[in-house]
């Protein structure tokens, strides 16, 4: 449920609603909408009946949420939110690029990888220390070490780092290196996972589960924003589906999807994808095209010797060729007042 206040209500309206929520158990959250200020209320809605909540001063009205997911909904917040990590944004017309290996596999590979990175003009810095990986024989990460070299990177570029958190025991040393957690598409309903890094101050990138439904990947958000973590940002990278000639099938009309549905921000990354390295820059154009707030990028300085995901990953020759592109259409779309925010 939310609270819609009237434009005239004073601060003394909302604190008297906010207490009059909080006096039956429930959680209320103020918001400030386009030309109002609205208070949300999380909990068991029943609790409400026994509030004249439409009729307290102040008050336009009160309307149901229908979704099963309340806080990631545009419901339930309006307008678009903005992410910080570590002082960059991600949402409100800011197109963010994170890019680099899809595994720290050394010092020298990440360090030259980063360098490549920043040269291109992405704001972050990817790549996995934990690796999930389909067969046990393939290369796992590097862990503890990686992450130190992440931080090293950070130091050396200042690039911002993301990269991804497997399992809940590796929450804690993550988010001693990382500026951002990613939860990958096999971890997406992993709840317990999910409600560790909602009780972590850093940013979460949701990437969508292999075959999840935009429903399934909204109530994902919920888990975490239910901890008290709202930095959550979309990433669709593609789902499973019969067509066996791409790794993934690129949905990119889960972006207009999910910027109508939620207020958070939706990334794209088209190297998962598609799994194929020459299919990255029209995919990632189209992303740009269709609204997205940011795009993910394999780069590897020698994709033919990467151990995870070379056949998808651009050499830093072709890195730079996609991102002069995706400027070009950045700068084109603000130029004509095409540039999209929310449907």
């Amino acid at each position: 449920m939310v609270i819609i206040m009237n434009t005239d209500a004073t601060t003394q309206n909302i604190h008297d609603v906010v207490e009059a929520i909080e006096s039956v158990g429930l959680e209320a959250k103020i918001m400030e909408g386009i030309q109002q200020k609205i208070v949300g209320v999380i909990g068991d809605k029943t609790r409400m009946a026994s509030i004249a909540i439409d009729a307290m001063e102040g008050v336009e009205k009160s309307v149901e949420i229908s979704k099963s997911y309340k806080l990631a909904s545009r419901e339930f917040h309006p307008q678009s939110s903005i992410i910080n990590v570590a002082g960059v944004k991600i949402g409100g017309g800011n197109l963010v690029v994170m890019a680099g290996p899809c595994a720290v596999e050394s010092r020298e590979q990440l360090l030259a990888s980063a360098k490549i990175v920043k040269a291109g003009g992405a704001q972050l810095l990817r790549g996995g220390a934990y690796k999930p990986r389909t067969s046990p024989y393939s290369f796992q990460g590097l862990e503890e070490e990686g992450l130190k070299y992440l931080a090293e990177a950070r130091e050396l570029t200042g690039l911002r780092i993301v990269t991804e958190v497997t399992e809940v025991e590796a929450v804690e040393s993550v988010c001693k290196y990382a500026d951002m957690l990613q939860v990958g598409a096999r971890n997406m309903q992993n709840f317990r996972l999910l409600k560790e890094v909602g009780r972590c101050n850093k940013p979460v990138l949701l990437k969508r589960g292999l075959a999840a439904t935009l429903n399934e990947w909204l109530n994902a958000a919920e888990y975490i924003m239910n901890e008290g973590n709202q930095n959550v940002v979309f990433c669709e990278r593609g789902i499973r589906t019969y067509e066996t000639y791409t790794r993934n099938t690129l949905d990119l009309s889960a972006v207009a999807a999910i910027k109508h549905l939620s207020h958070l921000p939706v990334i794209v990354d088209p190297s998962h994808g598609t799994g194929k390295w020459r299919m990255v820059k029209p995919m990632a154009f189209a992303a740009v095209a269709a609204g997205a707030d940011g795009l993910m990028l394999e780069v590897h300085p020698n994709p033919s010797k990467a151990l995870s995901d070379g056949p998808q990953s651009l050499t830093p020759d072709n890195y730079m060729e996609v991102m002069r592109g995706v400027k070009e259409i950045t700068m084109f779309l603000h130029k004509q007042g095409l540039a999209i925010d929310t449907l």
